[in-house]
């Protein structure tokens, strides 16, 4: 029996080394093949100095003349670097495309951590981290693209400093924290009636619950059990392979990662409870000097569809354009990254015969 038990242990462990060099060696060949520069292009990773600290980017595109767009991630506090380069470089062929950990989070995590996190900080990130582009790309205007947070900074970014940038494209569009929140609060209610195990749930939230990490992971099963969840859809990409292959991440980036976890996010929660984001709120603010996008899905609650729509009605732009996202949640990045990236393409032909 002792024997056995011993054979058993001895597969056992040389199934698991056997796995984990399979892993290691896919990484290994993955992170070779994806960290190739394009013929004509450009593939470059680093820290940058911004605002008293050093936060990662990378810049991929397939020509170097193309426009430059700074694609800014969601959360706050959750960076998508782990896998973003797959839906990002969809785009590459039209553009220069910028992936930016923002302040305390990702591969920036260790290099920009901070205890208290405000609106004038991040307002001078943004600002400090697109004259660095402007510079070193040698251009004049960039484009951003913001999902969900990064739609909300975006938009403020390009309000405040219209000079910087050709055109803005929100995803997921945020407009404004607290009616964001009561929207889906009031959704949640009819959604719970007669569902008694909904209701529980919902009594852990409520919008002025939000600045709890209990209370948020509340507010996302909420989203989840009723059908409107960000990733209810799956990805048109496998993530497994996408995060294996990462040609950004290292060994050590990934102990990392999974090492920081939620601590990244706190900064953030104080953030929202000191009610920092609503700073950031675009309600009255609607005249914009350059092109205003928005790609949004009509089935998104995590950032309010129809505030959104409401939102872009009174907006005032050289020029505006709407693209809707049918049966589409919010994870519609990962979800619908083929028809997303047709409209990036749409936009960017538009933008060049401007």
């Amino acid at each position: 029996m002792i024997r056995r038990i011993k054979k058993i242990f001895k597969v056992i462990i040389i199934a698991i080394i056997s796995f984990i060099a399979i892993i290691l060696v896919a990484h290994f060949i993955g992170r070779i093949i994806n960290n190739r520069t394009p013929e004509g292009g450009i593939n470059e990773s680093m820290y940058v100095d911004i605002n008293g600290t050093k936060q990662w980017i990378n810049i991929y595109g397939q020509d170097k003349d193309n426009p430059v767009l700074l694609y800014l991630h969601g959360g706050p506090g959750s960076s998508t670097s782990i896998f973003d380069y797959v839906f990002t470089r969809k785009w590459s062929d039209v553009y220069t495309v910028v992936t930016w950990d923002q302040r305390g989070c990702g591969k920036s995590y260790n290099t920009s951590k901070t205890e208290t996190i405000t609106v004038d900080i991040l307002m001078q990130d943004g600002k400090e981290i697109t004259e660095f582009l402007l510079d070193y790309m040698g251009k004049d205007k960039i484009t951003l693209l913001g999902h969900s947070w990064g739609s909300l900074y975006g938009a403020n970014l390009a309000l405040e400093y219209p000079e910087y940038y050709e055109a803005f494209i929100g995803t997921g569009q945020f407009i404004d924290p607290k009616e964001n929140e009561q929207r889906l609060y009031d959704a949640a209610r009819e959604w719970s009636e007669g569902d008694e195990e909904g209701k529980a749930i919902l009594a852990k939230w409520s919008p002025d619950k939000e600045d709890s990490l209990e209370a948020l992971q509340a507010r996302n099963a909420t989203l989840e059990r009723y059908g409107y969840g960000m990733m209810k859809d799956g990805s048109d990409y496998n993530l497994y392979t996408t995060v294996i292959f990462n040609p950004n991440y290292s060994i050590k980036d990934y102990v990392r990662y999974l090492t920081n976890g939620s601590k990244e996010f706190e900064p953030y929660l104080a953030f929202w409870a000191n009610d920092e984001m609503s700073k950031l709120s675009l309600l009255r603010k609607y005249e914009y000097k350059v092109a205003y996008y928005n790609i949004n899905g009509d089935m998104d609650y995590q950032t309010n569809y129809q505030l959104a729509c409401e939102y872009f009605d009174n907006v005032n732009a050289p020029y505006k354009e709407m693209f809707v996202m049918k049966n589409a949640t919010h994870g519609l990045l990962e979800s619908r990254s083929e028809e997303f990236s047709e409209i990036v393409h749409t936009i960017a032909a538009e933008q060049k015969d401007e």
